[in-house]
């Protein structure tokens, strides 16, 4: 009988009718009321031709439905993607925090994590220059844990009276709702030039940490200094940082571009790609731990978040391991809906005092309430915590719980005095205790009125390239300005960092460079800070482009192919046409795209076999021609086997020595070229280039005469 209902749709178990993650598959289809559904194509009418009737309640419960499909999407951080995995501690972080999800190696805690472009709409691209978010949910058995943070250590303004003013500055100004998704226009580097206390925000934002090549190569920090607070009410302060196992590794700019247009939702796809071919993302949670009696030990103030405490000072203790593992079932059930809250947190964590964390404590409960239609949010799904929920808490928009009982107040006798108090042994939240008094004022703290010496101190730590590439980010913004008195006074903000920058983005901009330095540069540096020194051990995930056509020598393709995927790379081949080619010797070698529904800016570099045939062809096909060039140009490693040496060396590839016929493999600057097949020594060396992530010398050394 239980089998017969199931088969006929019909069921006694309320959970299971209930279930918001149940599938629609093999059931038949019903309204909302579950009345089920013969005719979903015509509106109920009078006659073949007469008027719709109001009775309809089918038409008008879906029209209805259709009309209100869209809640609005997040003023920032609307463009995002998510994914399911957990998180587990290397070992018990007890003695500094009470929380339990930190103390027990063995317990493996479910996180849901959410990436994020930060001033676009929904509909705009991943790979805008812009801060990325990184939000991390923890389904914590003692509550949910929100750790909401970027990929940045710092944000824009130091207290939160402020972000209204800096997030109406970087959208598309209101006159003609342009630019989207972008900070190279005049409102948001006016309000720059007139708040120095973003310099050294906006030398991160210049930087590459604001074009990430992937979520999966990106680095998260929670901003602010928090508090840890152990069982005896000790409190700790800390600093949150998630480090990526592959690396943090950047795209560069005009490949930004590029890539905006040939595919719009790259880190999106990169992400969803990598979990369901099992290459699951990993990040490694680290804290900076400060004691309490150091808290005025340092030449800056914790509680400022445009300051970053250097690694040098304060070395990143590593705590614990994040694997992301799932992909969600729904966008817009899980990845849109879920809903983040810095003042989500769990016994042993608490706050600080600093400004721009206690606006961001009011606001994010405020703009769920008007996201997501009401005070019952948290009772969504991929909200939900895992620990059991009981208050007094009723009704209101979205209400999904049966409440059953008298009582809906505290204290009370007639529900047994239930839901009852928690003690602090039992569990309950206590709010860390520390004396605050002082007069009631409207005034920054002094200790918070440097703003260069940290934005000169990420400048010092850059690499040759990466300060190269932050002097042309900073010339393409500035020179989407149309009134010179904004760059103008950027450039005078700039002068307080460092003189040779500013003199350099002043001459690339038209603006007179300045003639003497508004302060000597202090000649501190923090390697960390620098992605030239980041993990660059690994291909694990990289895509690598091999351009094929009839007539290509099979056999060293293959060969190499196996190689790197042993290592966990991704090997594609890509014709001119899409199908299959015929290798040298008459066999037929599988395609997997298309060159044309490709492009160079979406791997990660490319290889060029052998085959008179096949590189004759490729030469004469202008996109092939391109994608190597352009490849080359982002300072991707290239390779040529056989013949394919034949396509290198009729290319502008500057400087570049390619091998002939009396010697083995050669590299040079990136381009790794054999005769011979695809050797060990070969591979070798193409694997260690790559696993470099680009070959940065390309850019910043002189091209040999």
């Amino acid at each position: 009988m239980a089998e017969a209902r199931r088969e006929s749709g019909v069921s006694n178990d309320k959970d299971r009718q209930l279930d918001p993650m149940r599938t629609d598959s093999d059931r038949q289809l019903t309204t909302n009321t579950g009345v089920r559904v013969d005719d979903t194509d015509n509106s109920l009418s009078v006659g073949d031709r007469g008027p719709t009737l109001m009775e309809d309640f089918h038409f008008r419960e879906k029209i209805t439905h259709f009309d209100h499909e869209r809640i609005p999407e997040r003023v920032v951080h609307a463009r995002g993607a998510g994914a399911y995995g957990y998180f587990h501690p290397y070992e018990s972080m007890s003695r500094y925090t009470r929380a339990a999800f930190l103390s027990d190696p063995a317990e493996h805690t479910p996180v849901f994590v959410r990436f994020s472009t930060v001033a676009g709409s929904r509909g705009s691209a991943d790979t805008v220059r812009d801060v990325r978010g990184f939000a991390t949910k923890f389904y914590t058995r003692e509550g949910n844990f929100d750790l909401v943070g970027n990929n940045m250590p710092v944000f824009f303004i130091q207290d939160g009276i402020k972000f209204p003013d800096f997030v109406h500055a970087v959208k598309p100004e209101p006159h003609n709702e342009i630019p989207q998704a972008q900070s190279a226009h005049d409102t948001l580097w006016d309000f720059v030039g007139l708040q120095p206390e973003t310099t050294h925000m906006m030398m991160w934002l210049m930087s590459d940490r604001a074009i990430p090549r992937s979520f999966r190569m990106m680095q998260g920090f929670g901003v602010h200094t928090f508090r840890l607070v152990n069982e005896h009410g000790q409190g700790t302060f800390v600093k949150f940082h998630w480090k990526p196992l592959l690396g943090t590794h950047s795209l560069v700019w005009d490949e930004c571009q590029k890539i905006a247009g040939k595919d719009p939702d790259y880190n999106r796809r990169d992400l969803w790609e990598a979990i369901e071919r099992g290459q699951y993302p990993e990040w490694e949670l680290g804290f900076q731990l400060v004691p309490e009696s150091d808290e005025h030990s340092f030449d800056f103030d914790l509680l400022d978040p445009t300051k970053i405490i250097p690694e040098e000072l304060v070395p990143v203790t590593p705590v614990g391991r994040l694997v992301l593992n799932r992909n969600p079932d729904n966008f817009f059930a899980e990845t849109e809906q879920i809903a983040f809250h810095t003042a989500n947190v769990v016994p042993g964590i608490d706050f600080t005092n600093d400004p721009l964390l206690q606006a961001r404590n009011f606001s994010y409960l405020d703009t769920q309430l008007i996201r997501l239609g009401g005070p019952n949010f948290q009772q969504i799904p991929v909200n939900r915590p895992v620990a059991e929920v009981h208050n007094n808490q009723r009704d209101g928009f979205g209400q999904q719980r049966v409440h059953r009982g008298q009582t809906s107040y505290f204290p009370n006798s007639l529900g047994g005095g239930c839901p009852y108090l928690a003690s602090v042994e039992e569990g309950a939240y206590q709010h860390y205790q520390e004396r605050v008094d002082g007069a009631k004022i409207r005034r920054r703290s002094p200790s918070f009125a440097d703003h260069y010496s940290q934005a000169t101190l990420f400048y010092n730590s850059m690499s040759p390239w990466e300060k190269q590439h932050l002097t042309a980010a900073f010339r393409f913004e500035l020179g989407k300005c149309e009134h010179m008195h904004v760059r103008e006074r950027v450039v005078h903000n700039l002068n307080h960092v460092d003189h040779t920058l500013a003199r350099e983005v002043a001459t690339g901009i038209g603006v007179q460079p300045p003639v003497e330095e508004a302060v000597p540069n202090h000649g501190r540096s923090s390697p960390a800070l620098s992605q030239a020194n980041t993990a660059m051990d690994s291909i694990f995930s990289r895509q690598i482009a091999v351009l094929v056509a009839d007539g290509v020598v099979a056999g060293p393709v293959l060969e190499l192919r196996q190689a790197l995927e042993k290592e966990g790379a991704l090997v594609e081949l890509l014709a001119p046409t899409d199908g299959s080619v015929r290798g040298v010797d008459g066999d037929t070698v599988e395609v997997d795209r298309a060159l044309t529904t490709m492009a160079s800016v979406l791997y990660d570099a490319v290889v060029v076999p052998g085959g008179v045939n096949s590189v004759e062809t490729l030469l004469g096909d202008g996109y092939a021609v391109h994608f190597v060039t352009e490849a080359f140009k982002h300072a991707k490693p290239v390779a040529g086997i056989g013949e394919g040496v034949d396509l290198l060396a009729r290319l502008p590839l500057p400087g570049v020595r390619l091998a002939d016929g009396t010697n083995g493999v050669v590299s040079d600057r990136g381009v790794v070229s054999t005769r011979g097949g695809a050797s060990d020594a070969f591979n070798r060396e193409f694997t260690d280039l790559l696993a470099h992530h680009r070959v940065w010398d390309r850019e910043t050394d002189a091209v040999p005469a």
